[in-house]
């Protein structure tokens, strides 16, 4: 496999059903309905890789977010983008002068999607030039810098956003729902894995000053923040392994990890994340009363899942249309969002420093604080 573009794909089965998926969202989307309101969310996307492209098409389906600005390095890519999504040169910047975007009032958010390790240099940027965020996963490389970067952002009165994608898609939501309403009974453990077989060894992602972390950074961030809403609760406790087969091309990041946490309720979580082989990406929640399974839960879609009342057939919908447009709302109309706030980022990155302490420690019992 490739790359983790096609890993996330291929593991939904989503490549033949993306046209399907992108005509059904505005009809079926997890939005039960639209505000009256006419305004749209006016977004730059900052970074134009594979996962840009994928936002940016999506975006066409909006009702309530609009793509009208690039951040770009790269002057073939800022022409490519202009011409294909009619870009005014007004609002296309380089890195060098993310700066200038507070002299922009055409441009209300920017959505960062760069390597993992820029993320928080590319945050505080767009948040004093007064602009609100949305970042890609993971927020930052440690809890420290999350927690600036959400500090940052609440000095400058910018809302700071996460893209989880999947507390917008309504399988996902529909598990959320019935553990919530007390379906599952009290859950007693979660058993979360999601991992590739990554591919082109020279990538950014198999190096440390880009990517901040090998699979767990990546991937394994899904297993972690799905057993916190598959619980509803914060892990106490992490305990974790790593296993690295290759170290040549794993040398500067991890390869394949496995993690247990434990949850103030007695729930128990296992997980685990690789960049090392294919066919892992399950959620699996179990309760007292009955369980739910999403499988595959962590790819583009579509998602498909089960429960102990039978098969889950909520719509199939676009993540990243469902996601800008719901964004849209929290952002104009101060909706109330669901959980994708840097300060639910920030909740992920304490359970990722404790992993990798654990590693450090040979396995130890790392407590969370």
């Amino acid at each position: 496999m490739a790359n983790r573009r096609d890993f996330l794909q291929i593991l939904s089965l989503g490549a033949g059903l993306t046209a399907l998926s992108r005509a059904t969202s505005a009809r079926a989307g997890v939005l039960s309905s639209l505000p009256k309101s006419d305004r749209q969310l006016r977004v730059a996307l900052m970074g134009l890789g594979s996962y840009a492209t994928r936002v940016a098409e999506a975006m066409e389906s909006c009702q309530r977010a609009k793509l009208v600005g690039i951040v770009t390095g790269t002057p073939a890519k800022a022409e490519a983008w202009k011409k294909k999504y009619n870009i005014p040169d007004k609002n296309i910047y380089n890195y060098q002068t993310v700066s200038q975007l507070k002299n922009n009032p055409d441009i209300d958010a920017v959505y960062i999607i760069t390597p993992n390790s820029l993320h928080h240099q590319h945050v505080m940027q767009v948040a004093a030039a007064g602009k609100h965020v949305i970042c890609e996963k993971p927020l930052a490389d440690t809890a420290k810098q999350a927690q600036e970067m959400i500090t940052a952002c609440e000095k400058a009165g910018m809302k700071l956003y996460v893209g989880y994608r999947l507390h917008f898609e309504p399988h996902t939501r529909e598990v959320i729902r019935m553990r919530e309403a007390g379906e599952l009974g009290t859950i007693l453990f979660v058993d979360n894995t999601c991992g590739f077989k990554i591919g082109d060894p020279t990538q950014w992602r198999l190096k440390k000053a880009l990517a901040g972390g090998g699979a767990l950074m990546d991937v394994g961030i899904y297993a972690i923040n799905g057993a916190r809403y598959g619980t509803g609760e914060e892990p106490l406790w992490v305990t974790a392994q790593e296993i690295k087969t290759d170290p040549v091309k794993f040398a500067e990041v991890d390869e394949t990890i496995t993690f247990q946490m434990g949850f103030p309720g007695g729930a128990i979580a296992t997980c685990s994340t690789t960049y090392n082989f294919n066919n892992l990406g399950r959620l699996y929640v179990v309760g007292e009363k009955g369980f739910a399974e999403l499988d595959p839960a962590f790819g583009y879609g579509p998602i498909k899942g089960r429960t102990h009342k039978g098969p889950l057939n909520q719509p199939v919908i676009t993540h990243q249309t469902a996601q800008m447009d719901g964004l849209a709302e929290c952002i104009l109309d101060n909706k109330p969002d669901p959980n994708m706030t840097g300060h639910e980022a920030l909740r992920d990155m304490k359970v990722i420093d404790a992993i990798y302490e654990s590693i450090r420690k040979g396995g130890q019992k790392i407590m969370i604080g």
